[in-house]
């Protein structure tokens, strides 16, 4: 799949993961539409337009959905968005917020599903290209799918069920030349991990077996674009970790 002269939709394009994907799929010629909840200040990229949307919400993907492929064909979505509390099932002040478990799991796995229904609708009307392919999906698990900590009930739930999904969304979407795959980051330096400490982000970089340091916005970025070129790879997760195999804390 060639990544010039398309549409793509990039969720949770202002920060962190999302806005170095869209960047980068940017530079390599896409019309890049950037969705996230608040895009005000969202930085200026070539060839990015910010659209503010909520992945829960069918009405506002299908607009963001429609204008992409307006500008399109449409042929590349990463779904990025994500939100990842910290609560354990039991705690000292009581059971897990109920609300907020439900919540994690529409996020990260609902409105992944949503971006990926409405937009393989889209993508499936488009021309054929070589063997039949039209467009492909990537979605953002976590290793927490696999080795969920303390406290990540919620959030390894929400990313298990990505990984789940993307083999039978893969088949669902094959008679449409559509392809499906997922990436599974390990610890990432984003946005979320500016309130800590260097000496804590030195330890985490130090518990990776190699490279011993912790994976950046544009290492993701990268994988994407390649997953996005190899015809071939369908169905998979693919752990972008350092080889680290996360302990219970």
């Amino acid at each position: 799949m060639q990544i010039d002269n398309i549409s793509a939709i990039v969720t949770g394009a202002a920060s962190g993961l999302g806005n170095a994907t869209a960047a980068a799929l940017g530079a390599r010629g896409a019309r890049v539409f950037g969705i996230d909840l608040d895009v005000t200040d969202a930085p200026d990229i070539a060839n990015v337009k910010y659209v503010k949307a909520d992945v829960t919400s069918e009405d506002e993907v299908r607009h963001a959905v429609s204008l992409a492929a307006e500008d399109g064909p449409l042929r590349v979505v990463v779904n990025c968005a994500g939100i990842g509390p910290s609560a354990r099932v039991l705690g000292r002040t009581g059971v897990h917020d109920l609300g907020l478990y439900r919540k994690v799991v529409e996020v990260n796995l609902i409105g992944t599903f949503t971006v990926l229904a409405l937009a393989s609708e889209a993508i499936a009307r488009t021309e054929e290209l070589e063997h039949g392919q039209r467009g492909v999906v990537v979605n953002t698990a976590s290793i927490a799918a696999f080795e969920g900590q303390i406290g990540q009930a919620a959030y390894a739930s929400s990313k298990g069920g990505v990984v789940g999904l993307t083999l039978p969304a893969a088949r669902d979407l094959a008679q449409h030349g559509i392809r499906v795959n997922t990436i599974a980051p390990g610890i990432v330096e984003t946005p979320m991990l500016a309130t800590i400490s260097d000496e804590f982000r030195s330890g985490l970089a130090a518990g990776v077996p190699f490279p011993k340091r912790l994976a950046q916005p544009a290492d993701f970025a990268q994988l994407v674009t390649q997953l996005i070129e190899h015809d071939y790879i369908n169905g998979e997760t693919v752990r972008m970790d350092g080889a680290l195999r996360m302990a219970p804390r």
